[in-house]
């Protein structure tokens, strides 16, 4: 996919998510999290990093993004989604410094993933604002919703 595809795919990506994010809200854990003050990361497979705040409380959101950020970079190094890495360096099932990241910087939160788009390539992404699970869920439904069209 060329970059032009690719950013259009990705603000199309980020259109979902703000459709999704009032309907997670409903629920009140989430909602007590960040309010509603979310972000979202997104590293292509050239290196191109897209990013995009959702909500007013500008604090709030920094600490998203760089959540969010956080996320997104680990999986772009990696591979594989936060949470999972994690358990398995400290499982002694990958090296701990092999990937550029030492324990210490890990993130164990979910909400960062990689996923595959219909023509193969893939973006590492992290989101940030709900509990982890919920952040994994948002990315995934978007990119279906994107991708059937």
């Amino acid at each position: 996919m060329n970059d032009k595809e690719l950013a259009v795919l990705i603000d199309k990506l980020f259109d979902e998510i703000e459709k999704l994010i009032p309907l997670y809200m409903e629920n009140p854990v989430d909602k007590a999290i960040a309010n509603g003050n979310v972000a979202v990361c997104v590293i292509d497979d050239n290196g191109g990093v897209h990013g995009k705040l959702f909500g007013t409380d500008k604090a709030r959101l920094r600490q998203s993004y760089k959540v969010a950020w956080t996320k997104a970079s680990q999986v772009w190094l990696t591979g594989y989604k936060t949470g999972e890495y994690e358990r398995m360096v400290f499982n002694k099932e990958v090296e701990e410094n092999g990937n550029g990241i030492e324990a210490p910087d890990l993130i164990g939160w979910e909400g960062g993933q990689p996923l595959t788009l219909k023509d193969g390539s893939k973006l590492a992404v992290g989101f940030s604002g709900f509990r982890g699970v919920v952040d994994l869920e948002i990315m995934v439904k978007s990119l279906e919703r994107v991708q059937a069209g």
